[in-house]
């Protein structure tokens, strides 16, 4: 596998943010675990049943996997790709879900929901690495590859 250099600049920009996430998260306080998990569990609510401190910290823990495997050269794009684009995702199923995000009938978002809604960027990052990732293979398998 060799990396592209391509794919390092948006690797380096979501991978560096998502580490860095994942890390504040880490050592969050009990009021910043209640308050996360509560807007989660607005969003999503089988995670009702998780205790908010655990929540918080499988959270980091899946953030800081995603953005060091984004960070790391040796991981394949696809790879890379398929972890962002579940954690990037994510974020967009809750910025559709979380009540209050959006202008109501719309998808464009509330005051409330900008920050959240901007989040569209790591799905767009992490299907352009699986794209990235498919064509390379067709490439080398003899199909026509796409982009360059």
């Amino acid at each position: 596998m060799k990396l592209k250099l391509r794919t390092v600049p948006s690797r380096l920009a979501s991978g560096a943010y998502i580490l860095h996430s994942g890390l504040e998260l880490w050592n969050g306080d009990e009021e910043q675990a209640t308050a996360t998990h509560g807007m989660a569990a607005a969003a999503f609510p089988f995670l009702k049943g998780v205790p908010p401190r655990r929540f918080l910290r499988l959270l980091a823990a899946g953030q800081i996997a995603t953005g060091a495997a984004l960070l790391a050269p040796f991981v394949p794009n696809a790879l890379a790709g398929t972890a962002l684009t579940g954690f990037g995702g994510s974020l967009v199923a809750f910025y559709l879900r979380a009540p209050g995000l959006r202008k109501p009938g719309s998808v464009w978002p509330s005051q409330a929901g900008i920050g959240v809604s901007k989040d569209v960027w790591l799905l767009g990052i992490g299907l352009g690495l699986l794209a990235d990732a498919a064509s390379e293979r067709r490439a080398t398998t003899g199909g026509a590859a796409e982009g360059g």
